[in-house]
């Protein structure tokens, strides 16, 4: 009897799996609809797609939270955590449909700063975000108490989990030097890097509003920039209209119309 009654149970769920197939419709994600309120709550970015999009975004994010490991260093990771990390990741190649990290397969998520040497105590703990080397190449480093700030302080320019991903798009050409061939066009380059250098010298100067850090080098200038575009993208269009512009040419090609002019 036991026997029978398995059987009847393996026919029915075979039967409503199939029926879905047919039909197109894709089978429940338990848990997901709390991914979804954050998202809807605290990413603006998602926010401002159309239902399609954000069916596609919502997938993106689950692909990613299946690929890669999120690990708590002394402290608890939230459904919160999760989803800004996954987030942030998807947001800086949306528009690239194909797009996959083949740089990562685990994010560490520390309380707060950390040093170089990755430690949570003692002095020199001024780092709330790194791409790791060596050994550590393909993982990720993340204040948490920095990651929610980025998503859920909405007056600022700043969010570090985007800066490193946007590291990591960097990267996957193989060098990290703020000139993303993987995204950008080999004739926008050379305009690129020539409004790169006249925005640094802007930020160099004190004429820029753009965060002094990405000074640094192109690498640094490129994540910070990213992070204006996708936190105050209507900001960042009125201040600085040609660098918006060209970025829109690197992480949204499809939508952009952008005017590749040098920098008088």
């Amino acid at each position: 009897m036991q026997a029978l009654i398995f059987i009847i149970s393996i026919i029915i769920v075979a039967s409503v799996i199939r029926a879905a197939v047919r039909k197109k419709i894709p089978l429940a994600q338990p848990g997901f609809e709390i991914e979804k309120q954050i998202l809807g709550q605290h990413v603006f970015f998602y926010r401002q797609l159309t239902p399609e999009e954000k069916a596609r975004f919502e997938e993106s994010l689950q692909k990613f939270l299946q690929a890669v490991q999120i690990t708590g260093v002394k402290t608890t990771v939230e459904d919160m955590d999760r989803v800004f990390i996954a987030a942030a990741a998807i947001i800086p190649i949306f528009a690239f449909k194909n797009w996959q990290y083949r740089n990562i397969h685990e994010v560490l998520l520390y309380p707060d700063s950390f040093d170089n040497d990755y430690r949570t105590t003692g002095n020199g703990r001024q780092t709330l975000g790194m791409v790791g080397n060596g050994p550590m190449q393909n993982v990720m480093i993340l204040s948490q108490q920095d990651l929610r700030n980025g998503f859920l302080n909405n007056h600022d320019k700043s969010n570090t989990a985007i800066h490193e991903f946007v590291h990591l798009v960097d990267k996957a050409d193989g060098d990290t030097d703020g000139l993303p061939a993987a995204l950008l066009a080999h004739q926008y380059a050379l305009p690129w890097l020539t409004r790169m250098h006249w925005e640094i010298q802007q930020i160099k100067s004190g004429k820029s509003d753009i965060n002094p850090y990405g000074a640094g080098n192109q690498a640094e200038f490129l994540a910070v920039a990213a992070e204006y575009f996708f936190k105050q993208p209507h900001l960042m269009q009125h201040k600085h209209p040609e660098l918006f512009s060209m970025l829109q040419q690197i992480f949204t090609p499809v939508a952009a119309t952008p005017k590749m002019t040098r920098p008088a």
